[in-house]
Order: C-alpha cells, then sequence, then structure tokens
C-alpha cells in the first residue's frame, strides 16, 4: 500500500502542472442534506476532473525511451481527456482506448489534445486493445493500478485534509478505485478519525463486488456513468478500499442524475453523474451516522455536457 510520504512526493511532482483546486463550504447542500458540507471541487481541476493529477505524476515519471515511445490509456473518458490534454502540453505521444459508449465530447478532446483515438466495443475490448498495444513498445498509463497514479490521485485528499474545516465523513466515487484508495490514504493519515465513504453506481459496482467477494472479480457493467465504469477493481485499489474505507454505497442511475440536477441547483456547479452520485450516498450515510455529522464531498469531475444530462433526465423522468 502507498503512504502519506507517497502521497506527498507527488505532490511535489504535480506542482505547477494541476490546480490546487478549491475547497469551499456549500451553503445549498448543506440546507438540501441538513448538515454542513465542505465541498472539493475537482471539477475545476486542469481537465475538468482529478484524473490529471495522476496522468501527470505517470508521465513525468517516464524515463527517455519510454517517453520517445509514447503511451497508452483506457478510459471511459475522463482519464482518456487527462492523459491526451497532459501529453499533448509535456511533448509525449498518446493513444486513448475508449469504449463506443464513452462521451463523444471526451472524444473530441482527446484527439484535439493530439491524442490518437481508437474506439472499442465495451471496457472489457478496450483493456484488451490496451494490452495488445503494450506489446508494441507503448507505456501503459493505467486509470487505477498503478502506485504512482493513486499516490498523486490522493493530493486530491492532502489538499482537502489541510484547506478543510471540521469533518467526519467524507464521500468518494469509485470506479477502479485509485481515487478513494490515495484520499484515503491522504485523510488516515492527517484525520484519522474521518470516516471514509465510497459510491458507486449499481450498473458499475466493481468495488462492492471485490469486498463481497473476497477479492476483484469482473463485473457486468450496465450503467450510464461511464466514467465509473470499470470492469474489475484491482488488487491494489481493493487492499486500500478493504483496510481504510468505511463502507461503499451503491446508488441507481437515475439517483446519480437526480444529484447531478441537485449539485447544479443547490451547489452551482455542474458536475457529472460520476459526482451527482454523492448526493443519495450522503442520505444515507446521514441515516447511519447521525444528525451531528459534517460531511466533504470530492466533486470529481465535470465533463458531462448539458445535451447528456437533460437526455438522461428525460429518460428517467426527472425532468
Amino acid at each position: 500500500m502507498i503512504t502519506v510520504e507517497d502521497v506527498e512526493a507527488a505532490a511535489e511532482r504535480i506542482t505547477g502542472h494541476v490546480v490546487r483546486t478549491p475547497t469551499v463550504p456549500s451553503p445549498g447542500l448543506s440546507a438540501l442534506l441538513g448538515a454542513p458540507v465542505t465541498t472539493k471541487l475537482e471539477l475545476l481541476q486542469r481537465t475538468g476532473s482529478f484524473k490529471a493529477r495522476g496522468a501527470t505524476a505517470k508521465l513525468l515519471a517516464l524515463d527517455d525511451a519510454e517517453r520517445a515511445a509514447g503511451v497508452v490509456a483506457v478510459s471511459g473518458g475522463n482519464h482518456g481527456i487527462a492523459v491526451a490534454v497532459m501529453a499533448g502540453a509535456l511533448g509525449i505521444r498518446a493513444t486513448v482506448v475508449m469504449p463506443r459508449s464513452a462521451p463523444g465530447r471526451a472524444v473530441e478532446i482527446a484527439e484535439a489534445a493530439g491524442a490518437s483515438v481508437v474506439l472499442a466495443d465495451g471496457m472489457d475490448a478496450a483493456f484488451a486493445l490496451v494490452d495488445e498495444l503494450r506489446l508494441k513498445g507503448l507505456t501503459l498509463v493505467h486509470p487505477f493500478d498503478d502506485p504512482v497514479v493513486i499516490a498523486a490521485q490522493g493530493t486530491v485528499g492532502l489538499e482537502f485534509a489541510e484547506d478543510a474545516g471540521e469533518l467526519t465523513d467524507v464521500l468518494v466515487s469509485i470506479g477502479g478505485g485509485g481515487l478513494i484508495a490515495g484520499v484515503a490514504t491522504a485523510l488516515r493519515a492527517r484525520r484519522p478519525g474521518v470516516r471514509i465513504w465510497g459510491v458507486e453506481t449499481e450498473g458499475a459496482h466493481a468495488m462492492s463486488a471485490a469486498l463481497a467477494s473476497g477479492g476483484p472479480v469482473p463485473v457486468e457493467l450496465s450503467s450510464i456513468v461511464s466514467t465509473l465504469s470499470a470492469p474489475s477493481a484491482s488488487p491494489l485499489t481493493y487492499e486500500h478500499v478493504g483496510a481504510l474505507v468505511t463502507d461503499v454505497l451503491t446508488v441507481t442511475d437515475a439517483e446519480a442524475v437526480r444529484g447531478t440536477l441537485d449539485l447544479a441547483e443547490h451547489a452551482k456547479v455542474w458536475a457529472e453523474p460520476a459526482a451527482g452520485c454523492l448526493l443519495p450516498a450522503a442520505r444515507r450515510v446521514l441515516e447511519r451516522v447521525g444528525a451531528d455529522a459534517r460531511l466533504g464531498l470530492v466533486v470529481c469531475g465535470g465533463n458531462a455536457t448539458t445535451a447528456d444530462v437533460a437526455a438522461w433526465a428525460k429518460g428517467f423522468g426527472l425532468s
């Protein structure tokens, strides 16, 4: 497992390349949920999500031969955007493999940044294609199964610990688990009493399945939330979550989209359903821990278009 010293080293490495995003109390969400809420606004990060942190750290760790050969990434959207943009900024050739279900905007941004984008029929096929490309000499920038990436994602937690007021419970979305593994490492070291909760959608429940099975297992993906759709957790992220996270909650896609609308209306931020899922989960956390809780929400990304959210909301009868 990584340590807080690894996270601190990552913070030093990526300084100047990424943004120290705002940590702000949210009066609107506090009123909505009935408890004090502080938000960590990673949707204001470069590339629109926390993924820029891990991508940058990994790219900066490449040796000369790896830089010359180029990198490959697999992504449901945000990781691909981050690798494409940050690789372009560092002069490194990138190939990004995405499922056809990935948001069209993610594909457009990655291509505009100079990356070669390859579309596959689903995340399983995308991961398989990446394995083929690695055999051709490209270095994998994994979205979560890499201690360098996890440590850099943990800088979100390091900043949260330094900038937030009193917190009792912090909620973090889970795809493959890289963000929560890093955030939990930092928060457990800096604020040992804080409880950390993971949140998934029912159709992208890789970590919940891993916890129920005693280790990572493949899951069938059906969620509209492509940015959380990892086909399985990894032994590395599973180990961190098992040791450091209080529990992992699952919500429906409809609840995640409703949460996105609530974030826009009450928090005045335009997030994606990967962050919207935190709000229904927060209500469940409050039911379990009581009204004296002080919540922290890691608003992980904002790369959803108004058209995407409007279509989802209509499909779920929310508009």
